[in-house]
């Protein structure tokens, strides 16, 4: 297959009708639609990841399967109607990691951060930012985070987290379980020659984002390394 810099549109078309046609039967008599589309997207998601090598130190791609995992589900459908992968980062100075998701309507999204972190995480970003958030403040204020993403996102809690006053100056960000960046766009741009470069310019303009998390994560209160 040559470059693919962009998802064809017979990708969407086949999420599409999967969408409409959720069941084993009908998969199992199209699976070779869905080979190809699973195909496409893999030779997609590996000129994305030639790309994420060059301008992060990447420790591998992940890509999901498109089986769900229904046991736990009240939505049985068997399949997903998406494509989607992530890539982690390399070694423990360097914290965070990539997602990105192909569905047809406008729900295609690429995003990065920090998902429900783990509880040691979550209570020395909180204690960073309570101790001075001004640093993060001016990454998620300055003009490029704004321009690629907009806000930070992620799940917040409704009230102030154990151990910190509820009428703390940064409580807005102190409320955040999850920090999270992202960024949607059309069917129109995912099938637009060059999409894979829209993708990497987005997961590049979280680097700011990433190194002060990663530094806040690999160090104590006091500026001192935690790392072995």
């Amino acid at each position: 297959m040559s470059k693919v810099t962009h998802l064809d549109d017979s990708v969407f078309k086949f999420l599409k009708n999967l969408k409409g046609n959720n069941n084993r039967d009908w998969f199992a008599k199209n699976k070779p639609k869905y080979l190809a589309a699973n195909e496409h997207f893999k030779a997609l998601a590996d000129e994305i990841n030639q790309g994420m090598q060059k301008q992060d130190n990447i420790e591998k791609m992940k890509l999901y399967r498109i089986y769900r995992d229904v046991r736990f589900s009240k939505n049985k459908d068997p399949y997903k109607n998406s494509f989607s992968g992530g890539f982690s980062r390399a070694t423990k100075a360097l914290r965070g990691g990539y997602y990105f998701h192909l569905q047809p309507g406008g729900k295609s999204m690429v995003g990065g951060g920090f998902w429900q972190p783990e509880a040691a995480d979550l209570k020395r970003i909180r204690q960073e930012i309570a101790s001075d958030a001004a640093p993060l403040r001016e990454i998620l204020n300055s003009p490029d985070f704004k321009k690629h993403f907009g806000k930070l996102e992620g799940q917040q809690l409704k009230t102030a987290p154990k151990g910190f006053p509820k009428d703390h100056p940064d409580i807005d960000l102190l409320r955040y379980k999850s920090f999270i960046v992202t960024k949607y766009f059309t069917d129109e741009e995912v099938i637009a020659r060059g999409f894979a470069q829209e993708v990497l310019k987005y997961f590049k303009a979280t680097g700011p984002f990433f190194d002060y998390m990663s530094e806040v994560l690999t160090t104590d209160l006091n500026g001192v390394s935690t790392l072995e």
